[in-house]
């Protein structure tokens, strides 16, 4: 029995864990690598999510994923599947479009090829779905927002909404089930699905809004005293620094640009947007009560999701049959691909055991 005493992980490590998943489910389109960063996705989900409104939420990402996965390889069929050659499963006829719509073409023969290269697309976008909602059933969004730079307040507020309408959709979609079941109306599918989802919607966006409000109204990153020089210098910085941040991305992408344009702009850009950020964070006063710790159990969790990316990015770079295995041949897996699958799931004994919603805060 362990001996630790319930608590909340800090949102931070649960987000960096949740978005190393998914940085490794980008790196493969291997079904065995990308279900297994599922399971262990589903399984921390499982064991160390609390009772908590956006706890539930998880189960939605899961739908999003498999309806993600489902479009991806109707779309194969329904548009040609870009696998021109291979084992033809159903010959479909072929509906005649105009020459100007260039590499495209309605049904006509449906390969196996295609459909896997369709299969494995879709279980990647869908794996990526699900590690971010693990994230977000895992991570308190009010705490997380707590940790939000004070040079972010106007995005900090917008991201209250964005963050927690998807739990809160899930937190109202339960009461307001429960409430149509101890009330009569209309037995219709029609009438009841208007009925069940205009008032969850309504409820779900409203309770976002009252907790940005909320945090308006306590003067959430509210500056003062802050001279014009001040204001002028502190944008220019974020400004070059996200500029710097954009040419380094596009130059890592682009094998053509010059390599001085790729990563040393790329941390030059993250350099000028940390001391930008600094800057605006000393105009902002505010007082932190009771902060989130950073002990040993947050720093295993996000190391575990660290690995899992720089694992799979490795496989990526030097193992590309196993990353990315071919159309007609089973996957494959390597000692380094299965730790990068697995390895996720070390936070699930490392993090403590959630604190219920009726403890204080």
């Amino acid at each position: 029995m362990s001996t630790r005493l319930p608590r909340d992980l800090h949102p931070v490590a649960w987000w960096v864990w949740a978005l190393g998943l998914a940085a490794a489910a980008t790196q493969t389109t291997n079904p065995l690598v990308l279900l297994m960063l599922v399971g262990v996705a589903t399984l921390v989900v499982m064991a160390r999510r609390s009772d908590q409104p956006w706890a539930g939420s998880f189960r939605l990402y899961v739908i999003v994923g498999a309806v993600i996965l489902v479009m991806r390889v109707v779309f194969r069929i329904v548009l040609g599947g870009g696998v021109e050659s291979g084992t033809v499963l159903l010959d479909l006829p072929e509906v005649p479009l105009p020459d100007w719509v260039l590499g495209l073409r309605l049904f006509g023969p449906v390969t196996q090829e295609a459909l896997l290269a369709g299969f494995y697309d879709g279980l990647r976008l869908a794996t990526i779905v699900i590690c971010v909602g693990a994230g977000n059933a895992l991570a308190n969004p009010k705490r997380l927002l707590r940790s939000v730079p004070a040079a972010l307040h106007e995005v900090g507020t917008a991201l209250v909404v964005a963050v927690t309408v998807l739990p809160q959709f899930a937190d109202s979609a339960r009461r307001v089930r429960l409430a149509q079941s101890l009330r009569a109306g209309d037995t219709r599918r029609t009438g009841r699905l208007r009925r069940y989802l205009v008032p969850v919607l309504e409820d779900a966006l409203e309770r976002s809004l009252r907790l940005a409000a909320g945090m308006d109204t306590r003067g959430y990153g509210r500056s003062a005293g802050a001279t014009p020089r001040e204001r002028l210098v502190t944008g220019a910085l974020m400004l070059a620094g996200l500029c710097g941040i954009c040419v380094g991305v596009y130059a890592g992408l682009d094998t053509t640009a010059p390599r001085v344009l790729a990563t040393p702009m790329l941390l030059l850009g993250v350099t000028v947007a940390v001391v930008g950020l600094v800057a605006a964070g000393r105009r902002v006063p505010r007082t932190r009560y009771r902060p989130d710790p950073w002990r040993a159990p947050e720093l295993v969790v996000m190391a575990s999701g660290l690995v899992a990316a720089a694992a799979m990015w490795w496989v990526a770079g030097h193992q590309v049959l196993t990353a990315y295995p071919g159309l007609t041949s089973w996957p494959t897996l390597t000692p380094l691909a299965l730790l990068a699958a697995v390895v996720g799931v070390v936070a699930a004994p490392a993090a403590p055991e959630p604190r219920l919603q009726g403890a204080l805060a």
